[in-house]
């Protein structure tokens, strides 16, 4: 058994996350979304990290759930998908909205398989490069379950529910440059992960603070009302210009454009 199933390392502000089964194909145990969940709660408490990039180990982004794994422990599916209340995020739904909720940028590398639970968890990155080989499926119905991720929460967003619902129903495999017409992927790279970087590296020379109000206003609007959308950006405006200090660095940092930020306010 792997040692560390999420490997987390930062570097220059940058997270880099790995998903790290590989013996598995990255798939998903019991295990494996408690190190993602934490590993979420810890990159929204570092005001350092204004980038995550999110990938699989070897070759692979992640198979989907281990099915064996979790029937075989009846305690540990309960505790899979527990909540308190039903409007509530369970663990399972966590590993994927809660990349959403971060005040951080989120690019996932996607390589090789990404089925079922991969698919879901990718969702929840706001861009996603894959490589030309990657396959996609959203996988759960051939397995007789229900995509319960929270996935839908991004692929409402990205496709007409027409297709989403031939995607679910029919459990089919992408390639990349299927689901790059569907809008399940962003980009398609012969190196995802060096893609990935220099996104994430030029990410890293505009505000972490605008960032983090731009993530929260389009992820909150974007299907929301016209009343709700103007009132989150000008809420949005006014914070940022509340700290003036912040927009001080900003203009300053149009003068020295390849110098990174430092980290962003602890208010998002």
């Amino acid at each position: 058994m792997e040692k560390d199933l999420v490997k987390l390392s930062i570097e220059h502000g940058i997270a880099h996350v790995c998903l790290n089964r590989p013996s598995k194909i990255n798939a998903l145990s019991y295990e494996m979304f408690t190190s993602i969940d934490k590993v979420i709660k810890r990159l929204g408490n570092d005001k350092s990290v204004n980038a995550v990039i999110l990938s699989g180990a070897e070759g692979n982004f992640c198979s989907g759930l281990d099915v064996k794994s979790v029937a075989n422990s009846p305690s540990k599916a309960i505790k899979l998908l527990f909540k308190w209340l039903p409007g509530n995020a369970n663990l399972a739904q966590r590993v994927s909205l809660d990349w959403q909720r971060l005040p951080i940028p989120v690019i996932a590398v996607l390589e090789g398989c990404c089925y079922g639970g991969g698919t879901q968890i990718a969702l929840g990155a706001d861009i996603r490069i894959a490589s030309p080989e990657c396959k996609l499926s959203i996988m759960e119905a051939k397995w007789g379950l229900v995509p319960d991720m929270a996935g839908l929460v991004a692929l409402r967003q990205i496709m007409p529910k027409d297709k989403a619902l031939m995607l679910t129903y029919t459990a089919d495999i992408l390639n990349a440059t299927q689901a790059l017409e569907l809008g399940l992927i962003s980009q398609i790279s012969n190196t995802p992960y060096d893609a990935a970087l220099e996104l994430a590296n030029h990410i890293m020379r505009t505000s972490p603070d605008a960032n983090a109000a731009i993530k929260r206003s389009i992820n909150q609007s974007w299907t929301g009302s016209v009343r709700s959308l103007l009132a989150r950006e000008s809420l949005s405006q006014i914070r940022l210009l509340l700290g003036k200090n912040r927009v001080i660095a900003a203009i300053r940092q149009t003068k020295q454009p390849d110098k990174p930020y430092r980290s962003r306010q602890s208010w998002w």
